[in-house]
């Protein structure tokens, strides 16, 4: 499969940044992407960083304006995108979610965040409900997609459920970078920790990677912190974790890169995790604590 990855940083208009990313589908469709991955977010500033009523304007329906663009891009140069949306579903329920729009511009399907972060500077709770769409792949023309978001790729249980209801790829759109009051080393643990958590998920699941992040500096409207300084670092892995593509950390790039998808079931064979798996001694996994 052939993969475009857009990373980019943002600005406050909408307008612009999805003019952006439309040209950067149209040039990697060009490319030869049949797969083409967006950001977390990807048509706004990440307005989280702060709690305002005033952001849930940013808001729109699933079949709303930015998946009927894309859509068309999809359509007129055939490919599928993974697109995302701060989705409105009725007044009070929003979403944070995925969108996955196939080659004849239909949409294949969608995905909402299911784990919601409420940390300084990533205060989602207050935005978005938590997901209901459970952990399921979305099939398309090209195969079956594990799309999760952000916060869900630390959970390793997203991961799994994903690969045991037969996703062939996972698909994690990201926002996600550093404090500014962060030091060097700080700066390299975390994203460090960020990247071996989502290649642990290809290891264990014989499945690729792919996460694309956002970069560059976003201010915090509210002025009570510096800001987030977006990591960048989009990157793929195969299916034993190896890392074949990864972006800079601070600079717009657009790429086009073949992953192998038979490579899940020759692991599979040589690492046969799905056949020893334990399955009746898991039940605690659907405890809060064990106490």
């Amino acid at each position: 499969m052939k993969v475009g990855i857009i990373q980019h940083s943002n600005v406050a208009q909408v307008a612009d940044n999805l003019s952006l990313t439309l040209k950067q589908i149209e040039k990697l469709a060009h490319d030869g992407a049949e797969l083409i991955v967006l950001q977390e977010l990807h048509t706004c500033l990440y307005f989280c960083q702060t709690e305002s009523a005033q952001y849930f304007d940013l808001a729109e329906p699933l079949a709303g304006p930015t998946s009927q663009a894309l859509g068309n891009c999809a359509k007129q140069n055939n490919v599928v995108i993974v697109g995302s949306i701060f989705e409105k579903r009725r007044h009070g329920v929003y979403h944070n979610t995925a969108i996955v729009m196939d080659k004849d511009g239909s949409m294949a399907g969608y995905y909402r965040k299911m784990h919601i972060p409420d940390d300084p500077g990533y205060y989602e709770k207050y935005y978005f409900t938590p997901g209901d769409t459970g952990f399921s792949p979305i099939e398309t023309s090209i195969g079956k997609l594990g799309v999760l978001v952000c916060w869900d790729q630390w959970f390793p249980e997203s991961a799994r459920l994903m690969a045991l209801a037969g996703a062939e790829v996972l698909i994690f759109p990201t926002a996600i970078g550093w404090d500014m009051q962060d030091n060097d080393q700080e700066c390299a643990r975390q994203l460090d920790a960020w990247i071996t958590i989502q290649r642990s998920h290809a290891i264990a699941n014989n499945l690729p990677v792919i996460s694309v992040n956002r970069v560059g500096h976003e201010q915090d409207p509210s002025q009570q912190t510096s800001g987030i300084n977006f990591w960048g670092n989009s990157f793929a892995c195969d299916a034993m974790g190896k890392i074949i593509f990864q972006s800079s950390a601070d600079e717009n790039q657009s790429t086009v890169i073949d992953i192998d998808l038979s490579e899940t079931e020759k692991q599979r064979l040589i690492w046969p995790y799905f056949r020893d798996r334990r399955v009746d001694a898991y039940s605690d996994l659907n405890k809060r604590s064990i106490d």
